[in-house]
């Protein structure tokens, strides 16, 4: 049972790209965390949090189909060794800035944005190297593998982001998160494997069209591309309202929401860990919708509840459910797509996907500053629940996946 969990660390390379992300993921939220306290302590503004993450991800939106055209005609490592710079001198700007007292909410925006702009390329790069670490039959367990890196990390980001907090400040948090990015630059310097791209290129016009003409013509990527920008739309905004909750629900700090980033971590990992153990199997795009739905249901309860030791359980069924949906989806269209197209398609569904990220937070965000934020997240579980019916009663193409 441990070896089937666990196939894709058979395979040298994965394992070292796992690491370098690991590190870099920790980095990463430890960031996340630091940074979201700060636009809240600096604005006490839910608008301002979901202004963040809109520019964070906005670059997603703009350029992810160029940044999947540039991945399937360039070395996919040197991509990512770009993005890994530019993202980690953004995070040492903003540690000098804060060590000068001079950032202000203004700064934060910016240089959100110019993280983006880093991901936009080397998110389609990375999701396109993965397949070719490990063999296909593995190829879902790697990517709950990854899943798991990515969530153990919001895991143990937070937990050591309040503790560093607490100790040297959030400048802290930002300098170690640049530091971290060097371990990443370095794993993918000692990969063995290279991505040779085709001799013969057409324009990038040409090559973005094939790559949309493709994903149109079929209908189960059409519908998973769908369902992943819907599910982070209207789920993401839960995480993106947790420093509202850890200090005008449950009247907390930043160890309580740090608390609250791990506990959903935690079923994140428990749940990317089923997954991993599931590995390819019958009837995977019925089991994504009905964790869907029950996704939907979890979040309409954690927008009610008042009780702590309640709230904490929702959130890591919050956590395990919404990284199943994610796992199998993402699987379902990596097994979907030819290599030489990898790049391309995958850039649509990460569009698709990290897109909705921005979005769901900006429009949830106003919302709350209308309204409120328990309120928002009830409507979202409501519709979470109701696109997974309606996915489940007319399937097109995922439910006999």
């Amino acid at each position: 049972m441990f070896r089937r969990a666990f196939t894709a660390f058979t395979y040298r390379d994965f394992r070292v790209l796992w690491l370098g992300a690991f590190t870099s993921t920790v980095g990463n939220w430890m960031q996340e965390v630091a940074q979201a306290w700060l636009v809240f302590d600096l604005t006490k503004s839910s608008f301002y949090l979901g202004l963040d993450d809109f520019l964070g991800q906005l670059p997603i939106l703009l350029f992810t189909l160029v940044g999947g055209v540039v991945a399937d005609r360039h070395d996919r490592r040197h991509l990512l060794l770009g993005s890994q710079v530019v993202q980690m001198s953004t995070a040492f700007v903003l540690a000098g800035l804060i060590l000068a007292h001079v950032v202000r909410v203004q700064h934060i925006l910016l240089l959100s944005f110019a993280a983006g702009m880093g991901q936009a390329f080397g998110g389609p790069a990375y999701q396109a190297l993965i397949p070719s670490l490990v063999q296909k039959r593995d190829l879902p367990n790697a990517i709950a593998l990854n899943s798991i890196q990515f969530n153990l990390a919001r895991v143990v980001g937070p937990l050591l982001a309040g503790m560093t907090l607490a100790a040297w400040g959030s400048a802290a948090c930002f300098a170690l998160n640049g530091l971290s990015f060097l371990v990443v630059i370095v794993a993918l310097l000692g990969l063995t494997i290279r991505h040779v791209p085709p001799a013969e290129k057409t324009s990038i016009l040409h090559d973005l069209k094939s790559g949309l003409r493709y994903a149109k013509g079929e209908p189960a990527i059409v519908a998973l591309t769908i369902l992943a920008s819907l599910t982070t739309f209207l789920g993401l905004p839960l995480l993106t309202f947790l420093p509202v909750f850890a200090r005008e629900i449950f009247h907390g700090d930043i160890n309580r929401f740090s608390q609250m980033l791990a506990i959903s971590g935690i079923g994140a990992v428990c749940g990317a860990l089923i997954v991993a153990w599931l590995g390819r199997f019958r009837r995977m795009g019925l089991a994504l919708l009905v964790a869907q739905a029950t996704f939907g249901a979890f979040v309409v309860a954690f927008s009610m509840s008042r009780v702590v030791g309640i709230s904490y359980a929702l959130l890591f069924c919050t956590g395990a459910l919404l990284l199943m949906v994610f796992s199998m989806t993402s699987s379902l269209v990596q097994l979907l797509v030819p290599d030489h197209l990898r790049g391309r398609v995958m850039s649509i569904y990460m569009m698709a996907f990290r897109g909705g990220m921005p979005l769901g937070s900006l429009v949830a965000g106003f919302a709350a500053s209308r309204t409120s934020a328990p309120l928002v997240l009830g409507v979202n579980g409501v519709l979470i629940l109701l696109v997974a019916m309606y996915f489940l009663v007319r399937s097109h193409g995922v439910r006999e996946l």
